[in-house]
């Protein structure tokens, strides 16, 4: 049986990809690559939806492309390629919208394909994997896994990001010190690809060392997106597991977890007590970084905004069911704290897994669902804490009186760390698995006319911070690079980037050489490409 929250599905909709009595699908079910020959729909300039289909959540960046295609299935997308491939027109693809540079939306793009319509989640029996389609946003596989088969992926917050993305560039969230980042759990993938002559293909690769098209896999796994090809179809499968049955092939979420929130005023903080609690923070991770840490099952948050906001919060979840979980929590908010003056005045509360990922993902409305705002956004893997300048840096700009913005946020992320760090850093594209944390300088706004003023902002807050680098986190003792689905617009340009470190460095440290010889293979007429793509070697 096929259930649907959105519509009755017919069998023969279902059947291509999953047996009958596999699971649960969200809204129609996964097609096979020939199941649907009639070609996507087909928005162009003048219609009524145009508009809405041309610019995804950062409103920075506006397409004018001759069409935006919106495939259902892996047909329709291979049809499309090659039309586009065909008529010399160049392609730009879009899963969920959430990209902070303009990698799908550039004036350049002549035809975008759209894929929030290819939503299907199954268990696949023939690869005892979960298929999953490459629009299917965030919220929904937590939902569908949890409630069909009791298991999940380690992904981010944001219930409206789409997996194409997010599992290409690595894919982190509050369970990734206890499982990875979601690219781990990549098993494989059904791509569309365009060889040297221009023809458009459909291809699988796998994990499996075997497989000819094992390159394609791997560099699929942390790679990014827009680089080689276009995912159609991602089958998840944890390294390691075994067996038929679904609920053994992903991890497991905890039944229930305790949720900590700390307000902390800016009035009552001065340099000493902010200083405090950014040292204390780095140095809990650090210290709790290995993945036999009983602090694996916790992940911590402190977002510190700009003073214009009044305060700001720390939030902090841990798996309910690990012995002394409560005593745990304590201890970790009590180390944070400690020598600060700041108290937590609200005791954790306990609650469903799925209820807390559904209330963390929606508890900061401006930066994470509001599709209206204007954004840039800075990375910095950190494998030890911010050092005492690099501390007064982030108090200076923070506190900065000839400028005022809310939304102006640092936030220091626990997500590194644990089993990430057990991976080695070539097992897949995605490098970083020696950091403790990772830190994410983040401004959003509305108006256009005050783009350089915000993003002037997080440039200095960014650069002061990382002066004694050249104003990037080199891969060295203390920082280890960026991340990519958090990518800064600025990167590639050395009159801000003067590390003297080649953005493709920051991004995938010594896995580049390897990312270009794919690119090479896969995408030997750069057909798949935007501002920060992998080049031709």
């Amino acid at each position: 049986m096929t259930i649907s929250r959105r519509g009755v599905l017919t069998g023969a909709a279902a059947a291509g990809a999953v047996a009958a009595g596999a699971g649960l699908t969200v809204r129609p079910a996964l097609a096979t690559g020939n199941s649907t020959t009639a070609p996507a729909r087909t928005v162009l300039p003048g219609d009524a939806r145009y508009p809405d289909l041309v610019v995804g959540n950062n409103q920075r960046f506006v397409a004018a492309p001759d069409a935006v295609c919106l495939p259902t299935s892996t047909q329709q997308v291979l049809d499309a390629v090659q039309k586009a491939v065909s008529a010399g027109k160049r392609i730009s693809v879009r899963s969920g919208g959430h990209c902070y540079a303009d990698f799908v939306y550039h004036q350049a793009s002549k035809v975008i394909l759209d894929l929030s319509a290819m939503v299907g989640i199954a268990y696949d029996q023939n690869r005892n994997a979960f298929a999953v389609q490459p629009g299917a946003i965030l919220g929904e596989v937590y939902e569908v896994l949890k409630k069909g088969w009791n298991v999940t992926l380690p992904g981010g917050v944001c219930p409206t990001v789409g997996i194409g993305g997010h599992a290409t560039g690595g894919g982190y969230g509050l369970l990734s010190r206890r499982y990875g980042v979601v690219a781990d759990h990549i098993e494989a993938v059904e791509m569309v690809v365009v060889d040297k002559p221009g023809t458009a293909r459909v291809v699988v690769a796998s994990r499996n060392a075997s497989d000819p098209n094992n390159d394609l896999w791997w560099a699929t796994a942390g790679g990014g997106g827009g680089n080689f090809g276009i995912v159609t179809k991602y089958w998840f499968r944890s390294p390691g597991a075994s067996g038929t049955a679904p609920e053994q092939q992903l991890p497991q979420p905890p039944g229930e977890v305790l949720v900590s929130s700390v307000p902390v005023g800016w009035p009552a903080l001065d340099q000493n007590a902010f200083s405090t609690l950014v040292r204390n923070f780095g140095t809990f991770f650090e210290q709790n970084c290995a993945a036999n840490s009983p602090y694996t099952a916790l992940s911590g948050v402190a977002f510190l905004t700009h003073r214009s906001a009044g305060g700001f919060g720390l939030v902090t979840q841990i798996d309910a069911g690990v012995p002394d979980a409560a005593r745990l929590l304590d201890d970790y908010v009590a180390a944070v704290l400690r020598g600060t003056g700041i108290v937590a005045p609200f005791p954790p509360r306990r609650l469903r897994w799925l209820a807390a990922t559904r209330l963390i993902g929606t508890s900061n409305p401006a930066t994470m669902l509001d599709p209206t705002m204007r954004s840039t956004v800075k990375s910095a893997y950190m494998r030890r804490g911010f050092n005492e300048t690099q501390i007064a840096a982030l108090w200076r700009n923070l506190t900065r009186t000839d400028y005022a913005n809310p939304n102006a946020t640092v936030q220091l992320t626990g997500v590194a760390g644990g089993k990430v760090n057990t991976v080695a850093e070539d097992a897949i594209a995605y490098p970083h698995r020696s950091a403790a944390f990772l830190a994410l300088f983040e401004n959003f706004w509305m108006n256009p006319a005050e783009d350089q003023t915000h993003i002037g902002w997080l440039r200095s807050v960014y650069g002061e911070t990382f002066a004694a680098t050249g104003g990037y986190p080199v891969p060295n003792d203390q920082t280890d690079g960026c991340y990519i689905n958090s990518p800064d617009m600025d990167i590639r340009d050395p009159n801000v980037n003067k590390s003297g470190v080649p953005w493709s460095k920051l991004y995938y440290k010594n896995n580049y050489p390897r990312l270009q010889r794919v690119k090479a293979h896969w995408d030997p007429s750069n057909v798949f490409r935007h501002s920060q793509s992998i080049e031709l070697p």
